[in-house]
């Protein structure tokens, strides 16, 4: 049987912005990484590329609809 996880509740507005500042900038990152294997024909670095910047995707999703940003809706849905 699984326990609840513990959580704080303790992270700052600023804590999680920096967390989604972060994530915007490994996601773009993700982009150019999946542009320059398109380049160079590296189907493998484009797919690990694609699905490291669609996983962030959802972070960056989340991280918005956490912090109340207008016009995001639930991530879930």
């Amino acid at each position: 049987m699984s326990r609840a996880p513990v959580r704080s509740y303790d992270r700052t507005w600023a804590e999680i912005e920096e967390m989604l500042n972060r994530a915007e900038t490994k996601r773009s990152e993700w982009k150019q990484w999946f542009e320059e294997c398109r380049k160079n024909e590296d189907r493998d670095g484009m797919k690990e590329a694609a699905r490291n910047h669609k996983a962030l995707d959802g972070v960056v999703k989340t991280l918005k609809w956490a912090l109340g940003e207008e016009g995001i809706s639930n991530p879930l849905e």
